[in-house]
Parts: C-alpha cells; sequence; structure tokens
C-alpha cells in the first residue's frame, strides 16, 4: 500500500508555511483583507519617507492582512529584499534590527525636534514626546537578532 509522501509544510511553523485554503478569508471578505493588505503597504511605503510615521509595523499590517485576502501577495512580500527580512525578523522572535532601531529614533528625534518649532501648543507636543517615548522604550526592549530572542517568542 503506497502512502503518500509527507507534506513538508506540516513540520513548518504556520508562520512558514504557504498560505492555503484554510488561512485564507472566506471569498465573500477577502477583498477587505486585501484592501487592508494594500492600504497598509502603500502607508508603509510612503512611511519611508515622512518622518514620524512607522514604516515596519505597517507593513507587518499588510503582511498579516495579505496572509487572508492574498497569498500571491503575501510571498511577494515575504520574498521582497526590503520588507522581507522585517518580516522574516517578526515573525522568529519578534525581533527588531538594530538598524531598524537608530533609524526609528533618529525619525523619532527629527520629528519631535520639528513639533518643537511648529506646534504652539506645548500639550501636544508632551503627549507625542511621551508616545514616542514609550514607543522607543518597548522598541529598544526587543531583541536584535533572532538567537536573542526568548523560547517562547520563536516560532
Amino acid at each position: 500500500m503506497d502512502h503518500p509522501a509527507p507534506d513538508p509544510r506540516q513540520d513548518a511553523a504556520p508562520e512558514e508555511r504557504s498560505p492555503n485554503a484554510s488561512s485564507l478569508a472566506p471569498p465573500r471578505t477577502r477583498w477587505l483583507w486585501l484592501l487592508l493588505a494594500y492600504a497598509s503597504l502603500g502607508i508603509g511605503i510612503i512611511a519611508l519617507f515622512i518622518p514620524g510615521i512607522p514604516t515596519t509595523e505597517f507593513v507587518l499590517l499588510s503582511a498579516w492582512a495579505a496572509g487572508r485576502g492574498s497569498p500571491r501577495l503575501q510571498r511577494w512580500l515575504e520574498q521582497h529584499r526590503l520588507f522581507g527580512p522585517m518580516i522574516h525578523n517578526w515573525r522568529h522572535g519578534r525581533v527588531v534590527a538594530r538598524r531598524a532601531k537608530i533609524s526609528a529614533s533618529l525619525m523619532m528625534s527629527l520629528c519631535l525636534v520639528i513639533m518643537l518649532f511648529t506646534v504652539k501648543r506645548h500639550w501636544v507636543i508632551v503627549l507625542a514626546t511621551l508616545g514616542m517615548a514609550l514607543g522607543a522604550a518597548w522598541m529598544w526592549s526587543r531583541p536584535e537578532r533572532t538567537e536573542d530572542a526568548e523560547p517562547g517568542e520563536r516560532s
């Protein structure tokens, strides 16, 4: 009796398995996931050029939504030279690379300096500073390499 060869995707972590019918949303709502994926990706790309807007979070959201709406877009994001490493690092230990931490910290600092010269309401500056400080503290608390991630965080 012939047994079918085991599917190598079965042993892979859920994030590494290629998208299949079970991870996709029902056809009637798939377009909503696709819309969210493309909108998030668009904002993430715009954020590359505008200080103060995070890129990584929007790319991660796009990859997550694409996994429910478009396996093709999800594969493209995962294989992209710029976005792929962000997605891989996050899925394998919630890792934020040191370069990304430095870049985000510099952009937040630039945004704060611009606000100091352009925003008249001090409470807005205080709230923005508090938000950026909390975001930076969380970001710098993340491991920088997958080897440094806690065992429970790695997939």
